[in-house]
C-alpha cells in the first residue's frame, strides 16, 4: 500500500465511525467492527515492516491518515493513533521479540501505558514487573502491552519500555470519563511477571532498529515519531469539531435575532482562525518530520535543535487544535451542548487529549527554548 492509498482509505471510513461515535462513547471502547475496518485499511500495518506484513511507510501518511479518522471519531482516531504507532516501535525491539509477537499472526496488537508507575526489580536474564500502570488505550483490542519502567544502571536511571504478554496481566476496567470516553484506556495490572532482556529496551535508544530493518525510519527518535501520532489524532478530533460546526451554522437560525448564524461575520472570522490554525498545525507538522525523515536517510545527525523543534511544534500543534475547537463550540449556540452534537463531543475529546503529558506545552516548549539560551533539556524530558 502506498501512503496515498492509505489516506483514502481512511477517508471513506468516516461515514462508518461518524455513525458509531455516539454509541463508542457510551460503550467506553471502539467497536469490534471499527477495529475490524481499521485493520482492513491497512492502518495498523502502516508503520510496521515488511518483513512481518506491514507497509513501512513514512510516518506522515500515518499522521494524515489518523487524522482523518479522529475528524470522524475521536475515540477511534485516539486508539488509532496510538496502538497503530507501536508496531513502529516494536521493530526496534529483536529480532525474536518481533516473531514472538507478529510470527503467528502479523495483525497482532499492542497497547501502552509508559508512566513508570509500576515496580521493576532486575533479576538474573531480565527483570520482574509488579504494580498498575493507567491509561492503556485501546488495550480491550490487544494481546501485548509495552510498559514503562526506570531502571538504574552504573548509578544512572533510565527509562525503559517492556514488553509484557496478555497472559502477565488484567485490565482493570476503571474508564469512567468526560474525554474521549470510546478509547477503553483502562488500567493494566500485573501481579508478578517476569520479562526477559530481550523484551525491555531503552526508550528513547537512538537507532534501535539498526541491523534489523533498513528503512531509515526506523532511526528516528521514539520522541518525535509517538508524540506526532498523538497531536495527529489530537487535530483530527479539532477538524471534526470544525467541521461539524461548519455544518451545524450553515443550517442554524439564531432565535434570539431571527438571523441566519451563516452570515453572522463573527461566525465567519472564527470559522476562518480555526481553519487557519489547523492548516497550519498539519503542515508544520508535515515538514518538520519530513526533514527528520530526510537526514536520516541521508545518514545525516538528528540533532538536538531539530528534534527539540520537532517537539515544540508538536505540543504547539495540539494546543493550536484546542484553540481551534474553542473558538468554534463558543460561536455554535446552545444547540451545541446537547450530548447528540458532535460538536460537544470534539470539544470534550480535545480537552482531554490534551492533558496526555505529550501534549504538556509548557515542558514541550522548554525542550527548545531551554537549550536555545544555553540551557539544557529538561529533567525527564522526551526528546
Amino acid at each position: 500500500m502506498d501512503a496515498q492509498t492509505l489516506v483514502e482509505n481512511a477517508k471513506a471510513l468516516g461515514p462508518s465511525l461518524r455513525e458509531r461515535a455516539h454509541q463508542t462513547e457510551l460503550d467506553r471502547q471502539v467497536p469490534e467492527a471499527s477495529i475490524k475496518e481499521l485493520h482492513e485499511a491497512g492502518l495498523f500495518r502502516a508503520l510496521q515492516p515488511k518483513r512481518f506484513g506491514g507497509d513501512e511507510l513514512p510516518p506522515t501518511a500515518f499522521y494524515e491518515a489518523t487524522t482523518e479518522i479522529a475528524a470522524a471519531c475521536g475515540s477511534t482516531g485516539w486508539v488509532c493513533g496510538v496502538v497503530g504507532v507501536h508496531p513502529w516501535q516494536l521493530a526496534l525491539f529483536p529480532e525474536e521479540t518481533q516473531k514472538e509477537v507478529w510470527g503467528e499472526d502479523p495483525s497482532t496488537l499492542v497497547s501502552s501505558s509508559y508512566a513508570p508507575t509500576g515496580i521493576v526489580e532486575p533479576v538474573d536474564g531480565g527483570y520482574r514487573l509488579r504494580g498498575r500502570w493507567s491509561f492503556s488505550s485501546g488495550c480491550g483490542h490487544c494481546d501485548w502491552v509495552f510498559l514503562g519502567g526506570i531502571v538504574v544502571k552504573d548509578g544512572i536511571p533510565d527509562h525503559v519500555t517492556f514488553l509484557v504478554p496478555s497472559s502477565d496481566y488484567v485490565i482493570d476496567d476503571v474508564w469512567h470519563v468526560t474525554g474521549l470516553s470510546g478509547t477503553g484506556s483502562n488500567d493494566i495490572v500485573i501481579e508478578d511477571a517476569f520479562v526477559p532482556d530481550r523484551r525491555a529496551q531503552p526508550t528513547a535508544s537512538g537507532i534501535g532498529g539498526a541491523g534489523v530493518h533498513d528503512n531509515p525510519i526506523y532511526q528516528l527518535p521514539f520522541a518525535s515519531v509517538f508524540a506526532n501520532a498523538i497531536t495527529a489524532a489530537t487535530i483530527g478530533i479539532a477538524v471534526g469539531a470544525v467541521d461539524a460546526y461548519r455544518e451545524h451554522t450553515r443550517e442554524r437560525i439564531r432565535a434570539s435575532y431571527g438571523e441566519k448564524a451563516a452570515a453572522d461575520p463573527f461566525a465567519q472570522v472564527r470559522l476562518a482562525e480555526a481553519c487557519g490554525e489547523l492548516d497550519g498545525a498539519r503542515l508544520q507538522q508535515k515538514h518538520n518530520m519530513d526533514e527528520l525523515l530526510e537526514l536520516a536517510k541521508a545518514g545525516q545527525p538528528l540533532t538536538e535543535e531539530v528534534r527539540g523543534r520537532v517537539r515544540r511544534d508538536q505540543v504547539r500543534g495540539s494546543r493550536a487544535a484546542m484553540q481551534a475547537a474553542d473558538r468554534v463550540f463558543e460561536s455554535a449556540g446552545g444547540r451545541a451542548i446537547f450530548l447528540h452534537n458532535p460538536i460537544q463531543r470534539a470539544w470534550r475529546d480535545v480537552h482531554a487529549a490534551n492533558v496526555h503529558a505529550i501534549n504538556d506545552t509548557e515542558r514541550g516548549l522548554m525542550i527548545y527554548g531551554a537549550p536555545a539560551l544555553g540551557g539544557t533539556v529538561p529533567m525527564g524530558s522526551m526528546l
